[in-house]
């Protein structure tokens, strides 16, 4: 089966992805509690506009406002009878947006993870969570999305809940985790255990990686994790702007352009084929990855020093395997250009 993402897997050196959904969001006057999901319907020229700043700042690809856009999330809305409307939605005017672009940019359905936790550890069964991506699926395909795209998941049992919804959905998807507990999920899955079970799906991603965590350097390890397995799927980075910092009564990032800039090379010369940004990431960052992959030669791979040389220190002294650990005497960050 072909499709407009593995066509752009087959032709580009490497794609760029967006940035954060919230972040920007926030910035536009959405408010702490606040489901994003709706400003779909209620707010569509500010998704648009969120959408126009990605493919202006030279994405490849971007995500749909629809992180939330299960029954489970929207139900702490009680809009968990939209999911098919809000996620539809979010869908066409990322569509719209894709194909006035002039060129191809690839709409990726975003599916975030239920916020429940699943059996045997909590309650919510398998079946029920096929279902629930199912429907968000269903919804995301008919607005038009090319490629489903389930991010910031912990445990195994969701992803692979996840994968079988969208074998139901007949949808090319892609998937990420979030590594940010020492180099594991916060259920405790590593960067080989990811490596390892996308490769037991009978629906495997065409792209599998890692996402949000603790940072640029930190999110590097993983890809170099990935690597270590000697996995021939195409990898994807989606790392923070840097470390979030309390300023002024909010959340702000530390990560600069120029920092993000060098994080988008070193992630492709580590081994990452789909790069962009998770929390804190604006289009200005973008931007400069965009500028720095097109005119920066490619390297050897990065190592562990190089890494805490340019994007500063890990956030632990291992990745989480129990192999190659992190240099400690690495403490400060150096200052960025």
């Amino acid at each position: 089966m072909t499709n407009a993402l593995t066509d752009l897997l087959n032709t580009a050196d490497i794609i760029l992805a967006d940035g954060a959904t919230g972040t920007n969001l926030f910035n536009m006057g959405l408010q702490s509690g606040d489901a994003p999901e709706l400003w779909n319907v209620d707010s569509p020229e500010k998704i648009k506009a969120l959408y126009q700043g990605w493919v202006d700042a030279g994405s490849d690809l971007f995500l749909t406002n629809t992180f939330g856009g299960t029954a489970a999330r929207l139900k702490l809305h009680d809009a968990q009878n939209r999911v098919t409307e809000l996620n539809r939605i979010g869908a066409e005017l990322g569509r719209e947006v894709a194909d006035a672009s002039g060129r191809t940019v690839i709409v990726a359905g975003s599916v975030g993870p239920t916020g429940e936790i699943m059996e045997p550890v909590g309650s919510l069964s398998h079946s029920d969570a096929v279902e629930m991506f199912h429907e968000q699926a269903a919804a995301l395909k008919e607005g038009g999305a090319d490629v489903l795209w389930v991010e910031t998941i912990s445990a195994p049992e969701e992803f692979r809940a996840a994968a079988e919804a969208f074998a139901l959905a007949d949808m090319p998807w892609c998937g990420t985790m979030s590594f940010d507990t020492a180099g594991r999920t916060m259920m405790g899955v590593t960067s080989a255990d990811l490596a390892q079970l996308v490769e037991t799906f009978e629906n495997p991603p065409l792209a599998f990686g890692a996402n949000c965590g603790t940072g640029s350097s930190d999110i590097m390890r993983t890809v170099l994790g990935f690597v270590a397995q000697g996995t021939q799927r195409p990898l994807v980075s989606k790392g923070n702007a840097g470390i979030p910092k309390y300023v002024d009564g909010s959340i702000k990032y530390d990560g600069t352009p120029d920092l993000m800039a060098q994080y988008a090379v070193m992630a492709r010369d580590a081994g990452a084929k789909i790069i962009g940004g998770c929390c804190g990431t604006m289009p200005a960052h973008v931007a400069k990855m965009r500028e720095a992959l097109d005119t920066t030669p490619r390297a050897e791979r990065p190592t562990l020093d190089q890494i805490t040389d340019a994007l500063g220190p890990f956030s632990s002294a291992s990745d989480g395997t129990g192999e190659e650990a992190a240099p400690e005497r690495r403490t400060r960050r150096r200052r960025r250009a």
